[in-house]
Order: C-alpha cells, then structure tokens, then sequence
C-alpha cells in the first residue's frame, strides 16, 4: 500500500519543479540576470493558496500544462510565467513554498500574489497587496536576498480587478462614490509601488486594468456575444488615472534620469489578442468565440456523489478565457505576444 505522506510529499515537489521551470528558456532578450517579485491577485499568483481551499488546485485547473493542478488560476501557464520567461528565468516561486525551496531558486525571486486579493481587502481573506508587501519587507530586512538580487531586480503587479468586484457588491449598481473609490485605490496603490521602490527593487511594472466587460461573468448575459459598455469605461477610468500616476512617480524621480515605474497597457493587449484569437479560430475546425469561456460551471467543483458540476470544452487549447474571469493559458500567451514589443522597458534598470 502506497505511503500518503510520501505520495503528497512527491506531488507537492512535481508542482514546485512544474511552477520553477514551466516556461524558462523561451526568450532570450537582455544580457544579465535578473530576480522577479510578483504582488497582486490571480493574474500572477502561481500557487499561493492552500490547497484544500482554493479551486486552482483542483482538476480540471493545471490540465493542459503540466497536466495536474499547481494553484494557478487557468489551465496552463499565466502572466508571471510569461514575463519570467521574457527576462529569461524560471518563473519565481510562490511565498507558500519558500521554506522546502533550495534557497538556489531565490536568485529567481519570489511570488507574493494571491488570487483573489486586491489593493485593499475584497471578498476573501488572504492577504491584500499592503501585507505581501509586508512580508517582502521582512524577507529583505532577514537578507533572504542577496543585495546583488535586489540590484538587478523587477516588480510585477498585477491587482485591482477583485477591488471592483468587491466594490459592486458592496454598492450594487449604485456608482456615484465609484470615480472617488477609484482615485482612493489607486492613492494607495501609488503608495505601495513607492514602497517597493524603496525596498530595493529597481523597476516596477503595474498593469492596467483590462477590460472588465469583456470577462465571461459580463458577457454571459448576452450569451457570450457583447462586452460590457460600462464594465470597459470602468476600466477605462481606472486606467487613466492610472498612467497619470505612474507619468507622476515618474517625473519625482527626474533628477537621477531613470524611470522606476512601468504600467503595461493590459486593457489594449487583451483587446487585440482577442480579435486575434477571433480571426486564427475561425480558420479553425473547433472555432471557439473569445468572449467564452472553456470551463463553464462551477469549474474545480463536485457535488457530494463526486460528480461535476462544471463542463469544459472539447480544446481549451484554443479557447481565450478559461473561466468565468480568467484567462486560459493560450489567452495569456496571445496576450503577452501584444504586450512584448514593450516588455523592452522592463530591463532599463
């Protein structure tokens, strides 16, 4: 009879190797090494959350890459792997597994994300963006990273969207607080990429909001054929003011001719990874409609029978979006190939 200790032991070493070396290799594009820290929620988390809680360690999640679950939030690879696989190095690992990772793979970085989260606190209890932030703080203060890391080293922050959400349910369809709301998320979130900033880490890139209207949740009401005026102009709004922002962090820092902060134009990149996808999937035998998602249901769940209460699609390697908010692994890869041309910025430290 097999050892379940053991047995769990060895599945939790696949996902760690699954998640350090999925996409290492790809691209070739700067001349140095560089670390990558991930904040955000499940755009970038690579598995943060327990597993006995999360639906992103559940089947059918993980299956077309690397075939099992390893906490992310698709059925492949997602943001975090792309950009580590654009500066060229394993992608980093999640915080969940630092202390059975070979301290080797901290030369890699590390991933703080965890989806679900937001800038402020939203609709589950992990930790907000300002506690991982808190956690790097004292991983640096304990010299976890050697200064020649931090010297070299890149932010990714990929979080806002779930503040929205827990926004609406909070306020219904009431959004006359909602540009107020807005500019107070994105005061605090200028506040923790400074706080990153002076933490050590040399560029940070914050991603734009994509639009949340076009999202399988906005779009199911119109059997998956319309994106959401209003869920896009939110995100419109939202992004304004970020790069606004961003232009601001920016201009404090003239005097030493460098330029810290980064946002990455995610709205403009799904836009145009869709119409893509729209146009290489209908030249296809399975066409699979951008706006829909492969998993549909209540997808990782079973009812107590062990039956399924989700149904997913005939090629998620070809569909957009994976479930109802999140991108499938083909979603992102088109997405990261409109975003590429200006990665470039990213390595200017």
């Amino acid at each position: 009879m097999a050892n379940p200790a053991r047995n769990s032991f060895s599945y939790v070493l696949f996902c760690l190797l699954a998640i350090i070396s999925g996409v290492k290799g790809l691209n070739r594009n700067y001349d140095g090494p560089h670390t990558l820290f991930v904040f955000g929620d499940s755009y970038a988390d690579t598995g943060n959350w327990k597993k006995s809680f999360s639906s992103s360690w559940k089947l059918p999640y993980g299956i077309t890459f690397p075939g099992k679950p390893t906490g992310r939030f698709s059925d492949g690879r997602v943001l975090t792997d792309y950009i580590a696989s654009y500066l060229d190095i394993r992608s980093p690992i999640p915080y969940k597994f630092m202390k059975i990772a070979s301290k080797s793979y901290f030369r890699y970085g590390m991933n703080f994300a965890y989806g679900g989260t937001g800038v402020f606190d939203t609709l589950v209890k992990e930790p907000n963006m300002t506690v991982q932030i808190d956690i790097f703080q004292r991983l640096v203060e304990k010299k976890v990273f050697k200064e020649e890391y931090l010297n070299s080293s890149i932010a990714l922050v990929s979080v806002a969207g779930n503040d929205y959400s827990a926004y609406v349910v909070k306020n219904g369809n009431d959004n006359k607080n909602l540009p107020a709301f807005t500019t107070s998320l994105i005061d605090q979130l200028a506040t923790n990429l400074e706080r990153i900033h002076s933490l050590g880490v040399r560029k940070i890139t914050v991603t734009a909001i994509g639009p949340m209207g076009c999202l399988p949740v906005a779009t199911a009401s119109s059997s998956y054929k319309n994106c959401s005026k209003a869920g896009n102009l939110t995100s419109k709004f939202h992004n304004e003011i970020l790069a606004r922002t961003v232009q601001k962090l920016n201009e404090q820092r003239k005097r030493t001719n460098k330029s810290a902060f980064v946002m990455l134009n995610l709205y403009d990149a799904f836009l145009s990874a869709m119409k893509k996808h729209r146009k290489h999937t209908g030249s296809l035998k399975v066409k699979m409609n951008p706006l829909e998602p492969c998993c549909v249901g209540s997808c990782g769940s079973v009812d107590k029978s062990g039956a399924k209460l989700y149904n997913v699609c005939k090629k998620p390697e070809a569909s957009f979006f994976w479930d109802s908010v999140h991108l499938s692994q083909n979603g992102w890869h088109g997405v990261y190939l409109a975003l590429r041309s200006s990665l470039h910025k990213l390595i200017r430290i």
